[in-house]
């Protein structure tokens, strides 16, 4: 459907264009255009099923993509209406949903309450339709990510004639309009001050120039810009001039203080052994780093030696005594063995695989 793509934005583009020219965001102009083009017959060209669905799917795409940012509300309006129209006008069975990413999710809620606010109430019903018959299908993407053979695949170009006209005030206040304001200033101050000289009685004064009327209007102006860029890129980081983000840093930096001042104290000190694990006696070396007086031997591990160690030591016993205690041993050993009466010996039963 690439060869189509350009054709189908064009048609597009050419409802939304009349609907721009009645300045309405009713659904009435819409509709009056959308029967004037019979745009319902666009989909009339397709031959087999499998063409109607990839027809549908590129056009819900191309009309999806006036619905958002940065075209103007009554743009938007217009694709709203349009994806309305093209979704219960479509020959597919089952219909084919509407691809809506998450990430524009909140542009579509802020325009249904801005829509509110404003009381276009026939923008909301239509919106409130759509989500009621599940025409939405939430998606990750706004397209499908599949390979192609294609890397590079045409985007849809931003319609000029279409977007809202933010710098605005940055034509309207340029370098000459400025500096003719200045000497018309100038020329108002020195005719105010020749007429209260020769009228007014002195002491008395009438306030009727604004001081530094110029810079003020252009620092305005330049206020307006640099709230239009910090608006149109949230993610950036705003100015030096505000501070914020040296604020921030020292915030970090306070706590990365605090938290390494809390590691220090925790890994300087012994912590004391639970109940479970108090028979363990663990050997800390608390010279390195402080000084003092030795602690308890509590905490200290000696090498004691073993038992058998300990017992050839502390025990001592000749040769024929050592003999007789163990032949004594080995005889009660034998008299506490009960041996089985004689009889016929058990036969045990072969086992078969």
């Amino acid at each position: 459907m690439d060869f189509c793509r350009q054709q189908v934005k064009a048609d597009c583009v050419e409802l939304l264009s009349r609907l721009q020219t009645t300045e309405s965001v009713r659904y009435q102009a819409f509709s009056q255009a959308w029967r004037d083009m019979r745009f319902s017959q666009v989909f009339y060209g397709t031959v087999n099923h499998k063409e109607r669905r990839a027809f549908s799917r590129l056009i819900l795409d191309t009309a999806y993509s006036f619905f958002l940012p940065p075209y103007s509300f009554q743009i938007r309006v217009g694709g709203l209406y349009l994806l309305y129209s093209l979704y219960h006008c479509q020959i597919t069975s089952p219909p084919e949903q509407i691809h809506l990413a998450l990430k524009d999710w909140e542009d579509v809620k802020k325009f249904e309450k801005d829509s509110m606010d404003a009381q276009h109430h026939d923008v909301v019903y239509i919106l409130r339709q759509l989500l009621s018959r599940k025409a939405f299908s939430f998606t990750a993407m706004p397209t499908m990510l599949v390979f192609k053979k294609k890397r590079k695949v045409e985007g849809l170009k931003l319609c000029e004639e279409f977007m809202e006209r933010p710098s605005r005030p940055q034509e309207l206040i340029n370098m000459e309009l400025l500096e003719e304001l200045s000497n018309i200033d100038e020329l108002y101050g020195k005719l105010k001050t020749s007429v209260s000289a020769a009228s007014e009685q002195p002491g008395s004064s009438i306030s009727l120039i604004r001081r530094d009327l110029v810079p003020q209007l252009r620092s305005t102006v330049v206020d307006f810009y640099k709230w239009q860029q910090r608006k149109s890129r949230p993610d950036e980081d705003e100015d030096e001039d505000s501070g914020e983000g040296t604020s921030s840093q020292q915030e970090c930096s306070k706590r990365a203080q605090r938290l390494a001042s809390i590691k220090s104290k925790a890994y300087g000190e012994a912590a004391e052994a639970s109940k479970s694990r108090r028979h363990r006696q663990v050997e800390v070396d608390f010279t390195s780093n402080v000084a003092g007086p030795p602690h308890s031997s509590s905490y200290t591990r000696t090498n004691k030696p073993s038992l058998k160690a300990r017992t050839n030591e502390n025990v001592h016993i000749s040769g024929d005594l050592w003999e007789e205690a163990t032949t004594a041993t080995q005889i009660k050993c034998l008299t506490t063995l009960d041996f089985a009466p004689e009889g016929k010996p058990k036969t045990l039963k072969r086992f078969k695989w």
